[in-house]
């Protein structure tokens, strides 16, 4: 097992909280883009939640992976499911590597001879 992933979620939203009593308006800034995402009703929780997790792992962001496999999972996405949006996660990551290579070519032909 690569971590505990309840354990992890629990003792970070533990240490969210604590964070949240130090600077309370940065967290409710937080819950409010949270919020603000899904108040157009044009997406499903499940496909928020899904696209939540593709951009998770493009962040690389653990946190994230902890809530939101669980929202997703609470919202009735299936593994299935899950696995298809992780995978135009990884065909996105694969597609920037492959635009910013080009970039680091154009910045290597620019530079003076």
């Amino acid at each position: 097992m690569m971590q505990d992933w309840n354990s992890y979620r629990d003792a970070l939203l533990a240490r969210v909280g604590d964070y949240a009593q130090q600077s309370p308006e940065t967290i409710r800034g937080i819950m409010a883009l949270d919020n603000a995402a899904g108040k157009s009703g044009h997406l499903d929780p499940k496909t928020h939640e899904l696209i939540a997790l593709a951009v998770a792992v493009t962040t690389r962001c653990d946190g994230c992976i902890a809530v939101h496999t669980k929202k997703a999972a609470g919202h009735g996405a299936s593994l299935a499911e899950i696995a298809e949006a992780l995978s135009v996660a990884i065909a996105l990551n694969a597609g920037a590597a492959l635009t910013y290579s080009a970039r680091v070519l154009e910045a290597h032909a620019q530079l003076p001879e």
